[in-house]
């Protein structure tokens, strides 16, 4: 059995301050738009299946059956959110972390990007993107 132990003790996650989710309103404002559909897809996944701590000890070919996408996707996934300092990783965990310090983010009006909210905007980062 694995030994869970927190990796990053400052940044255990908390419920955010406003809504009601374990993913804060924050991630889809300032961190979603930057991220691939399979970062994205691993980061929800990863605030599911994770405790109280945001600790979880899933491998990367159970994630990968999971999310029905190859391992080297899901490893590339983590990668992404490693960079953006959303997780920390030592095998075998991973730990979802709190958001880091608010940044400046500019809104555009309602009809561009920066102007959707909850499910509209939810909706356009599940929604997978043509490569082409």
């Amino acid at each position: 059995m694995t030994h869970k132990r927190i990796l990053v003790a400052d940044r255990v996650r908390q419920p955010p301050a406003d809504g009601f989710s374990w993913i804060d309103r924050r991630f889809l404002h300032e961190f979603a738009g930057r991220l691939t559909h399979d970062a994205i897809v691993l980061y929800f996944f990863l605030a599911a299946v994770s405790d109280k701590h945001g600790l979880s000890y899933w491998k990367d070919a159970t994630v990968a059956v999971r999310l029905r996408m190859p391992e080297e996707a899901v490893v590339a996934a983590r990668d992404e959110l490693l960079q953006q300092d959303l997780v920390a990783y030592h095998p075998p965990l991973t730990q979802v972390l709190s958001l880091p310090v608010p940044q400046r983010v500019e809104r555009g009006g309602r009809g561009g990007r920066g102007g959707l909210h909850g499910l509209n905007a939810l909706a356009e980062i599940l929604s997978p993107r043509d490569e082409a």
